[in-house]
């Protein structure tokens, strides 16, 4: 803690409220009228108000300053030795205010503090103890009662004193790692919020490139085909029959732009099937898009956890949307295998490729990477001019 622990933040309350009630019985000993003059208080009104002093510094605590903390402490004690000394059958009272003093000593020291202010303690104890009844006034059979009961009350008192102090440190530690399980959970909650929004960011930052690259794309040539055919309507029709036929044409490649956008947003893409299945209607698409069937090789002699099944699947997706885009292939591979510790996919085509020292990093291509990243895995894109594209992703299967 870096502030004072006051009401309002002390972290046990229970104990201020035991503290008052000690302090309040000891204030009512002193009130009350004794029997007899050598037990009654000898500065009533210093003892209370040493109490009443004692009392109100539970009000206010430090934890910051060490020297605050110190001078702390030393006024607690010698208050409590007012009260020891001075305080008459009050006295029989005064352990209790040495367990508060522990008590608060938790509150502010380490442990190497707290054993102090214990061990301290214990010694004012004895010798307050010491000071009440000495023993050269008794007869020799009293002084060995009083030795031995003397003896008894100083080992109970020291073992209370022990048992305080441990109560406090395990009270203490088991707080301390609730607040930083509550610090961690809090963290982990804010984290996984950040990576859902950064998914989030990136999914719609994907649908944007998508939709300027190909729709945006799709509907300027459209236009442009709608307005030469509208210019010719009244001099060529064939021609202008001709630039209608191409606007359908875009018409529908934009259409099949959207539908696809709008598929790739969904959260769940593979919703009740199994990874095969979407595959193989992803595969299906493909070929009904580009007129390719691609060879296709699945065999999953170990499964794929779930958590992996989405992000390989976007992969793919991705995989095959780029060379629809961009390959001008005319026939595509796709390979799916895991091993004991490995999944390894491999997307090949005889396309046009690209020089792999210029473009690799589109916006497909860098989320295929930072999805096999993701996963702790690899991905290798060989690819040359004229020479098609190989994209192979390895991924450590964990079951």
């Amino acid at each position: 803690m870096s502030r004072f622990i006051e009401i309002n933040n002390h972290p046990f309350r229970f104990l201020l409220y035991l503290e008052w009630v000690l302090l309040g019985l000891s204030v009512l000993v002193v009130i009350m009228p004794s029997p007899s003059p050598k037990f009654a208080a000898s500065f009533p009104e210093l003892t209370i108000c040493s109490l009443a002093v004692f009392g109100l510094m539970g009000l206010r605590i430090p934890t910051s300053n060490n020297v605050i903390k110190i001078i702390y402490t030393a006024i607690e004690v010698f208050l409590i030795l007012i009260t020891g000394f001075l305080g008459g059958r009050t006295a029989r009272l005064f352990p209790f205010l040495y367990l508060i003093l522990v008590t608060r000593s938790c509150l502010i020291f380490q442990i190497p503090g707290r054993l102090t202010v214990t061990f301290l303690s214990f010694i004012l104890f004895l010798m307050t103890m010491k000071s009440r009844l000495p023993p050269h006034r008794l007869t020799p059979i009293l002084q060995d009662r009083f030795r031995f009961f003397s003896f008894n009350l100083a080992v109970l008192f020291g073992l209370t004193l022990i048992f305080v102090l441990l109560l406090m440190n395990a009270v203490l530690s088991e707080r301390e790692s609730r607040d930083k399980l509550a610090l961690a959970n809090e963290k982990l909650r804010q984290y996984a919020l950040k990576i859902e929004n950064q998914a989030t960011l990136e999914e719609r930052n994907r649908i944007a490139r998508e939709i300027h690259d190909s729709l945006g794309h799709s509907l300027t040539a459209l236009n442009l085909q709608l307005e030469t055919a509208l210019k010719l309507s009244k001099s060529d029709i064939p021609r202008a029959m001709t630039f209608l036929a191409t606007a359908k044409e875009l018409g529908s490649k934009a259409l099949q732009d959207v539908r696809q956008s709008v598929s790739t947003m969904r959260s769940h893409p593979l919703q009740s099937q199994s990874l095969e299945e979407a595959i193989t209607i992803l595969v299906a698409d493909f070929q009904v898009a580009n007129a390719i069937l691609p060879t296709f090789l699945l065999s999953l002699e170990y499964p794929i956890p779930p958590e992996m099944s989405i992000p390989i699947y976007r992969i793919i997706q991705e995989s095959l949307t780029n060379i629809s885009k961009y390959a001008q292939a005319s026939s595509v591979q796709l390979e799916l295998t895991t091993t004991s510790n490995t999944i390894k996919l491999i997307v090949q085509d005889d396309g046009k490729g690209f020089d792999i020292t210029q473009n690799t990093t589109g916006f497909g291509l860098q989320s295929m990477r930072d999805r096999t990243l993701a996963l702790g895995g690899e991905l290798t894109i060989n690819s040359a001019p004229t020479s098609g594209c190989q994209i192979i992703v390895t991924i450590p299967l964990t079951t």
